[in-house]
């Protein structure tokens, strides 16, 4: 969660952003937003503090091998409340929704519910990484296990 982009900013530490976890095969499994900060979205998912996804078993952390972050840059300093702002994050969550839906072999997903339908805008720079090392990738893989 600490890569940087080429502005040397940490891409995770964007407060405003869509984010979105893939399976071990590279399906797309959740996409969520937060206005909070990317890094700490991700990291209440990925150890099951209080989120929606996990406590509605929508979201199996165990499944979750990759994580793709789009940070709204342009949203830094935005108040929580910024009406303006939070639209802009609506339609970029709906915007990567459609995507991965578009982009999954089974043209699914497994969020609990859609995203505000919005009209759809082009996706920003987005960072895509393995969140689990080569060794658990081999031992966890497989569709058995």
């Amino acid at each position: 969660l600490s890569v940087e982009d080429e502005h040397q900013r940490r891409w995770a530490d964007a407060t405003w952003g869509v984010y979105a976890f893939y399976d071990y095969d590279g399906e797309p499994i959740y996409v969520g937003q937060t206005n909070e900060r990317l890094r700490t979205r991700v990291r209440r998912h990925l150890t099951n503090q209080r989120t929606d996804a996990v406590a509605m078993r929508i979201l199996d952390v165990f499944e979750v091998a990759e994580v793709e972050v789009y940070p709204l840059w342009e949203l830094e300093g935005s108040p929580k409340n910024d009406a303006s702002a939070k639209a802009t994050l609506n339609a970029l969550e709906y915007s990567v929704y459609l995507h991965a839906i578009r982009e999954s072999r089974f043209k699914a997903i497994l969020n609990e519910k859609i995203p505000p339908v919005s009209v759809p805008i082009p996706l920003p720079p987005a960072l895509r990484y393995d969140l689990i090392d080569p060794v658990t990738r081999a031992e966890r893989g497989h569709p058995d296990v």
